[in-house]
């Protein structure tokens, strides 16, 4: 893409896919004649940097459509996209077989390690001709559920709300418009109800469909496969769950009870969970550029490599931070490859969750620019999906320092807030993960989801009141769950994370020196090891064993109560 350019400027160009096509067919010929290991790693660096072009207009594409799903130009050029993808993936595990064949295939082990090797011999698992369309149906159904949630939109208070810009009236001080807003914003997921209902009873049938002809006892064997959960399985994520049951949800009700108690309630309501003070939540202060500078200010107080880092974000300004109509709900992360550059994607509210992003996902921005620049391999800029959840959880603790440049004199009740938050998120977390086991599991109708719903918010979540509303009482809050539709089984991965993110957030309260170093090592590390090495490497505690869950809650609790 030559020099590069602001976001906004960066000129999107369909690929040529034929002439991709005949380039992957050309890159196994050469996997197949090279002559020694120095050849073959050679031949697969340089195929790496070649295809960057082609992932970088995807993303280009994906990210433009995410920020206004109403544009029609994008939205083709996703379908586009995905009708390719299926025969450029069926190539590209031609070239892994030829690598798998090659009697040279150990130099990659010793330049790079294990990982790439063991990714090869999965993604071999992970398609076939036969799943071809049935992969393009599930991403149409994909691009189906953004268009219909990013289309809703509500009149609220004489401003057009959608899912994102209502959620905040659910913190404001008068009670009767935080009901008045949940009412709004329920009567939204119950107005598209069914839709979202159909939507995901196809993504299902698909889903399983591709694990079933792929060979896999059911889908759930597919998904840890292609996540790439090497170290663990669902018998494992069930004692987790088991653990954040007995010692977390605990907690979690006593920090709502005094909740209630400091509102001046008997019991917390579903509208009066995000409220934490009854004068109010600490709110960022300034405007989004004053925002972007305090942020600029505090990467450049934090490291030099950070500074470093967030002037190469605003000079190529790779943000989309405004909620608005036509937009999808959420955040993320994404990468542009041909240019190294991370690009962050949010939904501004004017709550403490703008600043959470300024944190959260700049953690994530900060691994991958990081690692980008020191592995030839884009498979390794990336880590496994828990590890790097604790990249960008983490960053939100390392940051607590400079929390003052964004909240006043409230920065005590914001540091105290978003840690109670941290945690109470974890039991929503392993609902949502259990919710899907069971759904994959038992294949139940659309009144069973609701069902096995409700149930899990009972077990992990005892507090859940959602006040008389009678779509929610019966189990349709799952629906407001975007990974659900979109990134199915990933939940858990925040559940993971958040532990390693404890582990830091106790080594900086200790030694933050220490504890940015440690931190800055991990995202050194890229995605050059698997999550249990990974773990032991960092020295964060294994979240599947029980005592590390206990010694966690042991430091929290010291600092909560």
């Amino acid at each position: 893409m030559g020099k590069m350019k602001r976001f906004v400027d960066m000129e999107y160009q369909r690929p040529d896919f034929e002439a991709e096509k005949a380039a992957r067919r050309q890159y196994v010929e050469q996997i197949e004649q090279a002559k020694s290991k120095e050849e073959l790693v050679d031949v697969i660096v340089k195929e790496d940097e070649r295809s960057r072009m082609m992932w970088t207009m995807y993303d280009l594409a994906y990210i433009r459509n995410t920020i206004d799903t109403t544009d029609p130009f994008y939205e083709q050029e996703m379908s586009n996209f995905y009708k390719e993808i299926g025969e450029l993936s069926l190539l590209g595990q031609q070239a892994e077989e030829a690598v798998l064949r090659s009697p040279y295939k150990s130099g990659i082990e010793e330049k790079f390690g294990p990982l790439p090797l063991r990714d090869m011999e999965t993604g071999l698992k992970l398609m076939s001709p036969n799943v071809v369309e049935d992969l393009t149906e599930e991403s149409r159904l994909c691009q189906e559920y953004n268009r219909l949630v990013s289309s809703c939109t509500a009149e609220f208070h004489g401003e057009t709300c959608t899912f994102s810009t209502l959620f905040k009236y659910m913190q404001n001080v008068d009670r009767s418009v935080r009901k008045e807003s949940f009412q709004v914003w329920a009567s939204m997921y119950e107005g598209i109800g069914d839709r979202l209902d159909d939507i995901y009873e196809r993504m299902v049938a698909v889903r399983s469909r591709i694990a079933e002809k792929l060979g896999f006892d059911s889908y759930i064997s597919y998904i840890y496969t292609r996540f790439g959960r090497y170290d663990y399985g669902p018998e494992d994520v069930k004692k987790f769950r088991g653990y954040v049951k007995d010692q977390i949800v605990p907690v979690c009700e006593r920090l709502f009870k005094e909740q209630a108690e400091s509102l001046g309630l008997s019991a917390v309501t579903f509208y009066d969970e995000q409220l934490k003070h009854p004068d109010g939540n600490a709110a960022p202060t300034g405007t989004k550029g004053e925002m972007l500078k305090s942020a600029k200010e505090m990467y450049h107080e934090l490291s030099k490599e950070t500074g470093e880092f967030f002037d190469f974000m605003l000079e190529h300004e790779m943000f989309d931070l405004d909620s608005k109509p036509g937009k999808q709900p959420g955040g993320y992360c994404s990468f542009l490859p041909g240019v190294k550059s991370p690009f962050i994607f949010a939904n501004f509210n004017g709550t403490s969750a703008d600043v959470d992003v300024l944190t959260h996902e700049m953690g994530h921005a900060f691994e991958a620019y990081t690692a980008s620049r020191i592995y030839p391999l884009s498979s390794m800029t990336w880590a496994s999906s828990e590890t790097n959840e604790i990249h960008s959880m983490s960053m939100e603790f390392l940051t607590y320092p400079w929390m003052e440049k964004f909240f006043g004199d409230k920065v005590g009740l914001y540091r105290k807030d978003h840690l109670i938050q941290a945690l109470e998120a974890v039991p929503f977390m392993v609902t949502v993960d259990e919710f899907q086991h069971r759904v994959f599991e038992e294949k139940p109708d659309a009144a069973g989801r609701k069902k096995i719903w409700h149930e899990l918010e009972q077990t992990y979540m005892p507090w859940r009141d959602y006040d008389g509303n009678a779509f929610f009482e019966a189990g349709g809050y799952w629906m407001q769950r975007q990974h659900i539709f979109i990134n199915p089984f990933y939940y858990v991965d925040y559940a993971l994370a958040q532990m390693g993110a404890f582990h830091f957030y106790r080594m900086m309260d200790e030694d933050p020196k220490t504890a940015w170093e440690e931190y800055y090592r991990l995202c050194r590390s890229g995605g050059s090891r698997g999550y249990f090495e990974t773990l032991e490497y960092s020295g964060i505690g294994n979240p599947f064993c029980e005592e590390t869950i206990r010694g966690i809650m042991e430091f929290l609790q010291s600092k909560l109560f």
